[in-house]
């Protein structure tokens, strides 16, 4: 099996890795900016527009895994969400075990990093390499140390939870394009010991990269991890459950509950959802005859979040997050598509105009302003809005009429228009003046997935 895994990398075995000053120039490291709600790269502003990848260390070689970099990066893809251990026993593609006898404490590490000499490739080499082939196309890792699993009865506890720790921050504090992501899919009030260990650990052997907390569904790490020195993020799991299956008051599909809180909070620390429901995965997940979620859903839970004050956000696929290959994995989720031809579901396409528009505008000066909307609805109907100095923008999912006060931006008069969220596309409305209310009526039937973004401008400077 190894011989014939190694084999494989013929067609990888000549790539290079990224040299350190390309990789620099292409994922400075990420830092939270001033105003404390975002992400800057090199100061510039930093739309974190991330997929879901949990098993790729587990499932793809070297040639599987440049394809899977190359196309995620002409999607306009830019953080990558990555498990390093998802069991004790964890492996990859090349038969190479990440840790000696399934213990944190010990990362098995061999002489040498020659992938086409057994014994010489082992599982962390694999892994400098995809970071190295990441940062080369412009992407960074936002990885998952371990997973929730492991702690409590579990290998990882407050012993080992630091050495593993500081053998990660040790090793891959010189890749620039590093985040990380402590707890693993895990409630932030079990095993607190060990995640606030980990977390430390992290921060003091590899400063400069950003910490935050992957918690479990329908959570969020500001609810244990807020004031922890080393979160530089809060993260939240909005969750694969739709309203009818949710308790009653939980926030459930409203993903933009749990931004509006946290920007709330103090000391003010940006926010992201860093796993809303996948495209094609069931709603709630375990019942196979349950409707799946499709590109709108995926598209509204993104619009909803960024536009109430979200640096990003993180877009999944049921048989992407598992790297799923019929006939050779058992599927998750009741997973179908091979992944690489999942890559291409209209959702995986379609985020990037959010992070189009959003970069379109001064980013950093946008703020989430419900004010905006004069007749706001509940659940589908909701309309989410934000603006900045001279703009402001509001999402409907429905495409249903809306009400909007004017005179929030500056400007005598505002020049509207429609973003389409499916298809990049922008529609003139007219110019107006820039006082009292205003009806805008999307194009099409009102109907979940009509949905579309108004874009008002500010067209010349407001009389005092």
């Amino acid at each position: 099996m190894v011989t014939r895994a190694l084999g494989q990398l013929g067609i990888a075995a000549a790539l290079l890795a990224a040299p350190a000053a390309l990789a620099q120039s292409r994922t400075p490291p990420l830092q939270v900016s001033a105003n404390g709600h975002y992400l800057a790269a090199g100061g510039k502003p930093f739309f974190w527009l991330g997929d879901t990848a949990w098993l790729m260390l587990e499932r793809l070689d070297r040639a599987e895994t440049e394809r899977y970099l190359a196309k995620r990066a002409k999607q306009g893809f830019n953080v990558l969400q990555v498990m390093v251990l998802h069991s004790p026993k964890q492996t990859n593609r090349y038969d190479a075990p990440a840790l000696d006898n399934g213990d944190p404490a010990h990362p098995r590490t061999t002489p040498g990093a020659n992938p086409a000499r057994a014994g010489q490739y082992d599982y962390w080499d694999h892994l400098d390499w995809v970071a190295d082939r990441a940062a080369a196309h412009g992407l960074y890792l936002a990885l998952v140390p371990s997973w929730g699993s492991l702690a409590g009865e579990g290998p990882l506890n407050e012993k080992t939870a630091p050495i593993y720790a500081r053998f990660l921050a040790e090793r891959y504090r010189r890749h620039p394009n590093i985040i990380w992501l402590n707890g693993g899919d895990t409630p932030g009030d079990k095993n607190v010991a060990t995640w606030q260990a980990m977390g430390r650990t992290l921060k003091q052997y590899d400063p400069r990269h950003l910490v935050t907390f992957h918690p479990f569904g329908r959570t969020d790490s500001s609810w244990s991890f807020h004031a922890a020195p080393w979160l530089d993020f809060n993260m939240f799991q909005s969750g694969h459950r739709s309203y009818d299956q949710e308790d009653p008051g939980a926030r459930s599909e409203d993903n933009w509950r749990f931004v509006a809180e946290d920007w709330a909070r103090t000391p003010t620390k940006p926010t992201i959802d860093g796993e809303p429901s996948y495209e094609n995965i069931p709603h709630g997940l375990h019942d196979l005859t349950a409707p799946r979620w499709t590109a709108d859903g995926v598209r509204r839970y993104a619009w909803w979040a960024v536009f109430a004050g979200a640096f990003g956000h993180t877009y999944g696929e049921n048989s992407v997050m598992q790297m799923y290959v019929p006939g050779k994995n058992n599927p998750a989720y009741g997973a179908k598509l091979r992944w690489d031809v999942a890559l291409d579901e209209p959702g995986a396409n379609q985020m990037r105009h959010l992070k189009t528009l959003m970069l379109s505008r001064p980013f950093f000066e946008h703020v989430p302003d419900p004010a905006l909307i004069l007749d706001n609805g509940e659940r589908y109907d909701r309309v989410l809005a934000t603006r900045g100095r001279s703009y402001a923008m509001a999402y409907t999912y429905t495409g249903r009429p809306f009400r909007v006060r004017l005179g929030l931006i500056s400007g005598r008069q505002v020049r509207a228009s429609w973003y389409s969220p499916r298809t990049g596309e922008t529609r003139a409305i007219g110019s107006f003046a820039n006082s009292g209310e205003r009806l805008f009526t999307p194009p099409g039937t009102p109907a979940p997935g009509n949905d579309w973004a108004l874009v008002l401008d500010g067209t010349a400077p407001r009389h005092r």
